[in-house]
């Protein structure tokens, strides 16, 4: 049985934690950001957790992580 790949684009995307949820970073920090708040994009800044419907899917897409 061949190796699985993993998608490289998920890979640079999403990490696993240790109890098995999927960190993400939140989306709206690349540009435009003149109009957004101080706050808003301090909280842009912070690691999220995917949401539990998705976890399946990420695990498809990164076999090894």
């Amino acid at each position: 049985m061949p190796k699985m790949k993993s998608v490289s684009g998920a890979k640079k995307r999403f990490r696993k934690t240790g109890s098995g949820k999927f960190k993400r970073f939140h989306c709206g920090k690349s540009h435009i950001l003149t109009k957004k708040t101080t706050k808003r994009k301090r909280r842009l800044r912070k690691m999220a957790i995917a949401d539990p419907t998705n976890v399946r899917q990420l695990n498809r897409l990164l076999p090894y992580a």
